[in-house]
Parts: structure tokens; sequence; C-alpha cells
């Protein structure tokens, strides 16, 4: 049986920006290791694998080397695949059963607004080898379910990080968001994310990361919506908003590649 697969550029309105995620809508469930093998394939920071459930689609997220509990610009590919090639009609909501819980996405426009839960951060001690692997001095070193938030001096900082990551690969967690004030208009603030124990040295746009990003710096700025940059050197923009206990992420989308998966 021969199966679809789109490569969208997520959190980006140009190709070969924003994060490339892969999007595989299946008949029937599979099973996770043949999924994780497709994802191994493809070789991309996330492959999402989709099928439907009733007026809605089952979702999970796959790394090259981990199944991952929650990821949005796997997510906001997955939508705009589902929009663009018909299976959702124009002004339908997509609605997503996780690994997180029901997950949702809208329409804005030329935008997809995703409707994640918030993932506040609490402040931490930093693990042993951590600000070392960084090479930073941090401001702020927090830590939630997934991830080590660090907040460093400036914007140049967080541009110009360049982490030993095989020291990094030693921190237990998910990854490790490393996050600024932005001196650079019209965006709040800036951002990179670094997860080599999931099998991605650098992601290049974490939708994932900004529902942990949107609190914090609505704490550090008193205000709930953002324009915000991720400094990969892919580089892509997200709008965040922060509405209590939940984040929305707004972001562009861009097919780039369309192919059959035969195995």
């Amino acid at each position: 049986m021969t199966l679809r697969i789109t490569q969208v550029d997520a959190f980006t309105a140009e190709p070969f920006r924003g994060n490339p995620a892969a999007v595989c809508l299946l008949p029937e469930p599979r099973e996770a290791e043949w999924m994780q093998a497709v994802a191994r394939e493809m070789n991309l920071s996330e492959t999402a694998f989709l099928h439907r459930h009733g007026d809605a689609f089952d979702l999970r997220w796959f790394t090259p080397a981990v199944e991952v509990d929650l990821c949005g610009h796997a997510t906001l590919a997955s939508a705009h695949a589902l929009w663009e090639e018909g299976h959702l009609a124009e002004g339908e909501q997509a609605v997503f059963h996780t690994r997180s819980g029901v997950l949702t996405a809208d329409r804005d426009g030329d935008w997809i607004r995703l409707d994640f839960p918030a993932k506040r951060v609490e402040a931490a001690d930093p693990p042993e080898g951590l600000l070392e692997a960084l090479g930073v001095e941090a401001h702020f070193v927090g830590r939630n379910k997934f991830d080590y938030l660090v907040e460093v001096g400036s914007e140049d900082v967080v541009r110009s990080l360049r982490p030993d990551i095989g020291r990094l690969e030693q921190v237990k967690a998910r990854g490790v968001i490393v996050t600024a004030r932005a001196t650079t208009a019209p965006y709040d603030f800036v951002s990179r994310f670094f997860a080599p124990r999931a099998g991605v040295a650098e992601d290049p746009v974490t939708g994932s990361a900004h529902v942990a990003l949107g609190p914090y710096w609505e704490g550090r700025l008193g205000k709930s919506d953002f324009l915000a940059y991720q400094a990969s050197p892919r580089g892509g923009v997200l709008r965040v908003q922060v509405r209590g206990e939940r984040v929305l992420l707004g972001g562009q989308a861009v097919t780039v590649l369309r192919g059959e998966l035969l195995g």
C-alpha cells in the first residue's frame, strides 16, 4: 500500500525556512515501531502521523529517535495539510486527540492558530554541566515537565550560542530553551531550542517551547500577547497569546514536498 507523505515548512511563509515536518495521513492506526522507522527515514525534527477518529484526528509525533508528548510545528503542519488537501473544509476547525489532550487549530487569514496547554516553568537550580555546555551566564533557570528554560542577558547572546551538544545531551530533560528579551523590532523575545536527548541537536522553530515562553515573558514584560522569533539558522516567527492556562500559538506554513511512502 502506498501512502501520501507531505513535507511542510511551519512557522514561516517562505519555503526552506521555519521548521520542516513530515505529515502522514493513515487510513488506520499503525504500530509505533513502524512510525518510528518512518520518522528515522524522513530524518526531520518531527514526523506527524494522523488518522481520522470521528470528526477529529488522532495525532502522534516522532523525532528520528523517540515519540514525543507535544509538538507545535508538526501540529501546525498537520492542520495546514488537512486544509490544503481537502480533508477539512476551509472554515472547519481541526481537532486532534494527542498524548497532551485535545488540541485544536483554526484558520486566521493566512495564519493558523493553535490552542495548547500552558507549560509554566518554576525556578530551578541548573543541573550539573548545563551552563557550561551552553557557555553562558544565566539571569534565570527554570524547569517544567519537558524542558529547562534559561534566560540570558541579550538577544546577541542567544543568536551567537554555540553549545557543546555532547555535554548538553547529558542534561536530563527533553530539551533546553535559551531566551532573551528582543532588541530587534518588532519582536518581544527571541529564543533557541536544543534537544539532543530527543535526537534533535537544534530544533529550528519549537511551538511546544513557546507554551512555556509565553507565560514566562508574561511575568517579565507585563503583557500577554507577543510576537516571538526563534533565532535558529532557519528562523521562524510565532504569535503567542497567553490565556490563563492555555496558550494560543499563531504561525504560517508552506508545503514544499509531496511524495508516496512505499514501505
